[in-house]
């Protein structure tokens, strides 16, 4: 179980692609995007933590519920060939190729600020790692929406007799 430090989550890294060359891909969640308030209230927010050879950058991104369901299916089945992405929708997108030789590459593109493309060589349970990872995600910060159900209001005029 996650230790918890005043009440709040330790960070949980969604995303961590590593390789003995020193390239690295994290993607750590830390926390709810403006918790309690209505629209955004089941966004999470997260660090994209990038290191390669050329490039060292820390860019945000946010996550919905909606983001970590395609993710868990893009997971599911993932061989050489098949790609994976999250975000993209609000910004930041973070796509992972599984190349033949199982290196995994990796493309970020942060319309604003930046767009890069580098390869990493990760273990070979990755996929399965970051399964696991998912559902750790998925522990510390529940959807707080379980069902959206439209608000309906009745109306009748009141009469007068």
């Amino acid at each position: 179980m996650r230790r918890h430090t005043v009440g709040k989550p330790e960070p949980v890294d969604l995303i961590h692609l590593a390789d003995a060359a020193g390239g690295r891909c994290v993607v750590r969640v830390t926390g709810r995007h403006q918790p309690g308030v209505l629209p955004g209230h089941d966004t999470l927010r997260a660090d994209v933590l990038v290191s390669t050879d050329f490039l060292d950058a820390w860019l945000g991104l946010f996550l919905s519920q909606r983001d970590l369901s395609a993710w868990a299916q893009q997971l599911e089945g993932l061989a050489p060939g098949g790609m994976a992405e999250i975000g993209g929708d609000r910004g930041l997108q973070l796509g992972l190729r599984v190349n033949e030789d199982r290196s995994v590459s990796v493309t970020i593109h942060d319309p604003d600020r930046l767009s890069a493309l580098f390869a990493i060589q990760p273990h070979d349970d990755w996929v399965q790692d970051h399964r696991t990872r998912l559902e750790c995600v998925r522990q510390v910060w529940p959807s707080e929406v379980v069902e959206a159900v439209p608000m309906v209001y009745e109306w009748s005029p009141v009469r007068g007799d």
